[in-house]
């Protein structure tokens, strides 16, 4: 037979035979086609099955990822007075527990996100989860403060590096459209309850066992998620992966460290001394080198044509406003509620519940009014009402007799504030500039707000200490020392009120009952609440008068556009 089916039979070939071959090839051709539809009908069914599983996998490994994360920076808050008195620490000791870790995330973000898109982002991110593992274990078998604080460094570059790989993982694992705004949801959820929910959990464990396993918990979480990311997580990196801005990197976290010491150790060296007035100078020195190393890098770490888009400027001091008051204030409201209020760690964490919970209520409110009014309108109104939020919470710690309850409509609304302002921030950053730079734009968001979280949680520590050194000069007599009242002024900010009396002999005779000192802390807090009240207050109006009128300009109910940049350089 001829090997092409429509050609005519040969001259050796019967018609009838031909004819009969035909049927022949027809029925087995029929069966094959029904049977190679049903396998691969079946395959297909198999691979969608075995993808789900693999995606619910790694979504699960990024949300327990970013649990961890979350629970390092709103747990420890509460457990500080403890480590303060078991670790024999003092104020600064307690500042830098909290401070080194945002300081070290900050520091690795922009690096490792190169480092995952060049090496392979599951790669990375197991290093992370692992190191994260590691260094927790090692916090929580730390004997002092400063054996601490180097693990807490460790731990926040580790924290750092599964940040920024979570974001990664998620866009490459999950398509575009419905599928990808899920588990992005999901994951958001996850992180904000563990912001939101952290200093209860921190409280519960410290009542339940001990101060240690606020840290070693996350050893054991560490096995989970990299179970699961080995057993979900696909491999991806890109080939054509950015040079690393190495230079942008030293120099901004430089730049950063030195006004973090200079404010937490200024009254130590003497603001005017020599040591203090050489460590400006050199961070002033780091920060010229950075604007001029992103100026001159073909990569840099921060493309500031973006911020002459109004939209991601306006959203950016979101981003500030947001660290500027509230998240910063977590790290001393347990102080208050422990020592002012005199709750146990338990008790601290269930009042933080009403600072913390409607930050996870209020975001799809917050959406609603982006699509109403305009980022530049919602944005500038969620910082005020944080502002708000402050200024009740100063006017209920102000009263004859302050309790949580005075203190609850303030709580109440600078969490709702935050709730508010938080989702508009983060899609506004990425949403106003072109897709390309969309990865960029988010970097710059999460810089910014890490960097500004590290330098107020030492502000607001140094004014907590003005306040109260100002009120203790104010009540007791002039004749006690002030290097001496400013020791004191530290040992009540950290809640060490035990060892007040034994400081000062003099005082137990003076202030018998401790109504002085105690003044003194709740009047030093309303100094810290009104600080943090203005300065976001000055954020929104800032945020507004660079955005606000373009979203006037905007026809409601309308995304914001892209905005057009110069071609990227290099």
């Amino acid at each position: 037979m001829s090997r092409y089916r429509n050609a005519s039979p040969r001259h050796d070939e019967r018609p009838h035979a031909s004819a009969t071959t035909a049927q022949t090839e027809y029925r087995s051709s029929a069966r094959q086609s029904r049977t190679g539809g049903a396998t691969s009908g079946e395959l297909a069914q198999t691979t969608t099955r075995f993808s789900i599983r693999k995606n619910t996998l790694a979504l699960g490994a990024v949300c327990l990822a970013s649990l961890m994360f979350a629970l390092e920076i709103s747990s420890v808050p509460v457990i500080l007075p403890t480590l303060e008195r078991v670790l024999h620490g003092d104020f600064k000791g307690m500042q830098w527990i909290m401070n080194v870790y945002t300081l070290a995330v900050t520091t690795v973000l922009m690096a490792t996100g190169t480092l995952a898109d060049r090496f392979g982002r599951r790669r990375i991110f197991v290093i992370g989860i692992a190191l994260f593992g590691l260094t927790s274990l090692i916090c929580g078998l730390a004997q002092s403060v400063p054996t601490l604080i180097v693990a807490r460094l460790l731990q926040g570059a580790s924290g750092g590096a599964m940040l920024i790989c979570q974001v990664a993982v998620l866009s490459h694992q999950f398509n575009e459209g419905p599928e990808r705004a899920r588990a992005f949801s999901a994951w958001g959820i996850i992180l904000g309850i563990g912001l939101g929910f952290g200093p209860i959990i921190g409280g519960m464990i410290v009542t339940v066992s001990g101060w240690q396993w606020v840290f070693w918990v996350h050893a054991l979480l560490a096995i989970v998620t990299l179970a699961l990311v080995f057993g979900g997580v696909q491999e991806s990196r890109d080939p054509h992966a950015h040079t690393l801005d190495v230079a942008g990197i030293v120099t901004l976290s430089l730049a950063v460290f030195g006004l973090v010491y200079f404010i937490t150790q200024g009254s130590d060296l003497g603001f005017t001394s020599s040591r203090a007035i050489f460590i400006v100078v050199a961070t002033v020195i780091a920060f010229v080198a950075f604007l001029c190393a992103e100026q001159f890098s073909a990569r840099p770490m921060f493309d500031f044509s973006v911020f002459r888009i109004p939209q991601f400027s306006g959203a950016l001091m979101g981003s500030a406003g947001m660290n500027f008051s509230f998240w910063p204030f977590m790290i001393y409201i347990p102080i208050y509620f422990q020592i002012g209020l005199g709750y146990d760690s338990m008790s601290a964490g269930l009042a933080l519940l009403a600072y913390t919970l409607p930050t996870l209520l209020f975001p799809p409110l917050g959406e609603r009014l982006v699509l109403r009014y305009g980022s530049g309108i919602a944005i500038p109104g969620g910082l005020f009402i944080i502002g708000l939020g402050f200024m009740l919470m100063k006017y209920g710690s102000s009263v004859a007799h302050p309790d949580a309850l005075t203190m609850l409509p303030g709580c109440v609304l600078a969490g709702a504030g935050l709730g508010l302002t938080n989702t508009p921030v983060t899609n506004t950053t990425t949403g106003a500039v072109p897709a390309e730079r969309a990865g960029m734009a988010s970097g710059i968001d999460m810089s910014a707000r890490m960097i500004t979280l590290a330098i107020n949680i030492a502000l607001m520590g140094a004014i907590l200490i003005a306040g109260i050194l100002f009120h203790l000069k104010a009540r007791l007599p002039a004749t006690i020392d002030t290097g001496l009242l400013a020791r004191l002024a530290e040992k009540i900010a950290a809640g060490d009120v035990e060892a007040v009396g034994a400081g000062i002999p003099a005082l137990a005779q003076i202030d018998p009952a401790g109504t002085a000192v105690h003044a003194a802390l709740m009047e030093g807090f309303g100094w810290v609440m009104l600080y943090g009240g203005v300065g976001v207050w000055v954020l929104a109006a800032l945020s507004f008068v660079i955005s606000g009128s373009a979203s006037r300009n905007a026809k409601p109910g309308t995304a914001t556009p892209r905005a057009s940049l110069p071609a990227d350089p290099g």
